[in-house]
């Protein structure tokens, strides 16, 4: 549970940061950028995470289990979900943001969880107790009102919504692959981070990019955009982080688990906006109780009681 929160913590971080990139001019310097900038900046983002977690992997020997990982059915599938969490749902959150407004793509990120926790009882036969669906909606409430708007610019409804159903089961089948794959004593946490950013990053850079026509563009950031490179790079280093402790908590924990102690990235985004940006214009009463619904109960849906009680 507490690598489970970690991730939370950390990956509240990366989306700070990787925001901070994502407002530098280049990313708004013309049409075109401000079209590509969700797709090249999560190539650019997954790609220099591929990289630390490959620096990790082989700081602790691990590199030559990499290739070992591949050749098992369950590193096979470790790709499968790559493609499905990575490209699949992150491409779904971009078109539900673009079409529906950034309010209701933050509510597709928070319906992931649900959706995963239901994939996990049927696929993974991980049981849910009727108060820890309680909770779990209690969390999913809570980050919706983090993340209320009520300026909803709906661009086109039908294609937002194609998007956000893409998000919310893209990364809820991600998670319940990933649990099932980790139980292969060959296919460790460590090394299913690595391929998970590999494959990300080599579908975006060898599809995706190319798609959308937009090598062209991803390189030129290369030259001349100041801190923005090395600001992403900071991201990757976050996300990276941030996945070790979640892969680790899926392992230990389970999919369903894992993915609703994740989902309190969103509320500790509130606080490190406090904290590192000196921002208090984000809190009033209405985020100050969403955060603290958010925390407790996503700690207690995750929390199996039956275990505490026969261990005491």
């Amino acid at each position: 549970m507490l690598a489970g929160i970690l991730a939370g913590l950390t990956w509240g971080i990366e989306t700070l940061v990787l925001g901070v990139a994502l407002a530098m001019t280049p990313f708004f310097s013309t049409e075109q950028a401000v079209f590509l900038a969700p797709f090249v900046s999560t190539f650019l983002h997954d790609a220099c995470s591929a990289i630390f977690a490959c620096t990790y992997n082989g700081v602790r020997g691990n590199l030559k289990n990499v290739g070992k990982a591949l050749k098992t059915r369950s590193g096979k599938f470790v790709i499968l979900a790559a493609a499905i969490g990575g490209p699949v749902g992150m491409s779904g959150y971009v078109m539900c943001v673009a079409n529906l407004g950034a309010s209701v793509g933050a509510i597709a990120t928070a319906v992931f969880p649900a959706i995963g926790a239901a994939l996990a009882y049927f696929f993974l036969k991980e049981k849910m107790q009727w108060y820890r669906w309680i909770f779990l909606i209690l969390t999913l409430t809570g980050v919706y009102g983090l993340s209320y708007s009520p300026e909803v610019n709906i661009a086109n409804f039908w294609i937002g919504v194609l998007g956000s159903l893409m998000c919310s089961f893209g990364w809820g089948i991600e998670a319940v692959i990933l649990a099932r794959s980790l139980q292969d004593p060959e296919v460790t946490d460590e090394i299913a981070l690595q391929i998970r950013q590999t494959t990300s990053a080599v579908v975006y850079g060898l599809i995706v990019l190319p798609i959308l026509k937009g090598w062209s563009f991803t390189l030129s950031l290369f030259c001349g955009t100041g801190w923005l490179i090395p600001t992403i790079a900071l991201a990757g280093l976050f996300a990276t982080i941030s996945y070790l402790f979640y892969y680790k908590a899926i392992s230990k924990i389970g999919a369903s688990k894992s993915m609703v102690l994740n989902i309190t990235y969103v509320a500790w985004a509130i606080i490190f906006t406090v904290i590192i940006f000196q921002d208090t214009s984000v809190l009033n009463p209405l985020t100050i109780v969403c955060a603290i619904v958010v925390f407790v109960c996503s700690i207690l849906a995750a929390a199996d009681y039956k275990d505490l009680l026969k261990k005491e």
